[in-house]
C-alpha cells in the first residue's frame, strides 16, 4: 500500500494533536508534533530569560537555535512519543501554560519557523507521517495527498484546555485560559510569517460536538478514501 503525508491543521486546543496520535498509531504511521517543536523552543526561552515584557532577545535566540536539538522518543508507557530537548525529556514541562502563554508569540519569529520547517520537511521527507500545526498543509507539506484543517468554538476549546489542565494537577481559571485561547488564535492567525490558515484543498473538520470515537472514524474513512483501501 503507499505511503501518503497526512497534514492537520487548525486551532489551538482543537484537539488535532490528540487526533493525530491515535490515527498515526492505528495506521502504522510516525506522527510529527511539530507545536511541540515551537513549546521546546519557548520552554528554553524561559528558562534562559530571553522574554522580556511583550519582546523577546532575537539576537540571542538566533545565536542558540542552531545548537538546540529537539527530537521524539516513543514513551513504551503511554504508546505516544516524547519530546526532548538537548536529551532532556521536557513533555510535561511544555504543556503548562507558562509555556502555552508565549508560544504563539515565539511561533511568529520568522528565523525560528524556517528552520523548524526545514527539520519537519526532512523528517517527512519519505512519507508515511501524520503532522499536525498551524502551517502543515500549507507551508511544511503543501502537496500532502491528505490535509484536514481541525476548528471548535473558542469557548469548547477552553474547557478541554482546563480539563487536560485539572488532570495534570495544573491550576487555572476557565476566564485565563479562554483568553489565552483567543489570544493565540489571533495570534497565530495574523501573524506575517506563515499564518493559521485552511488550505484551499483540505477537509474541514468541526469537532465542537464530536467525540474521540467519532472523530477516529472519520479520520480513518478519509485516509482509506485516498489510499484507496
Amino acid at each position: 500500500m503507499k505511503k501518503i503525508t497526512i497534514a492537520i491543521d487548525g486551532f489551538s486546543s482543537s484537539g488535532k494533536s490528540t487526533m493525530a496520535k491515535e490515527l498515526a498509531k492505528e495506521i502504522g504511521y510516525t506522527y510529527i508534533d511539530t507545536g511541540a517543536m515551537y513549546r521546546a523552543v519557548t520552554l528554553y526561552c524561559l528558562r534562559h530569560h530571553l522574554f522580556n515584557d511583550e519582546e523577546i532577545d532575537e539576537k540571542r535566540l538566533e545565536a542558540a537555535l542552531p545548537g538546540l536539538n529537539i527530537s521524539f522518543r516513543l514513551n513504551k508507557g503511554t504508546g505516544r512519543p516524547d519530546t526532548y530537548l538537548n536529551g532532556e525529556n521536557v513533555e510535561k514541562a511544555i504543556r503548562g501554560m507558562e509555556v502555552a502563554g508565549r508560544v504563539s508569540q515565539l511561533a511568529a519569529i520568522g528565523f525560528v519557523r524556517r528552520r523548524l520547517v526545514a527539520g519537519q520537511q526532512e523528517m517527512g521527507k519519505a512519507k508515511g507521517v501524520v503532522m499536525d500545526g498551524r502551517d502543515i498543509g500549507t507551508v511544511v507539506f503543501p502537496d500532502a495527498e491528505l490535509k484536514i484543517f481541525v476548528t471548535a468554538s473558542p469557548e469548547v476549546r477552553a474547557k478541554r484546555r482546563m480539563d487536560e489542565l485539572v488532570a495534570k494537577g495544573e491550576m487555572a481559571s476557565y476566564e485565563e485560559v479562554l483568553e489565552n485561547v483567543k489570544k493565540r488564535d489571533h495570534i497565530d492567525s495574523t501573524r506575517e510569517e506563515s499564518p493559521l490558515r485552511q488550505a484551499e484543498d483540505a477537509l474541514i473538520l468541526d469537532n465542537s460536538h464530536m467525540g474521540m470515537d467519532e472523530q477516529k472514524a472519520w479520520l480513518l474513512e478519509q485516509y482509506r478514501r485516498v489510499v484507496g483501501e
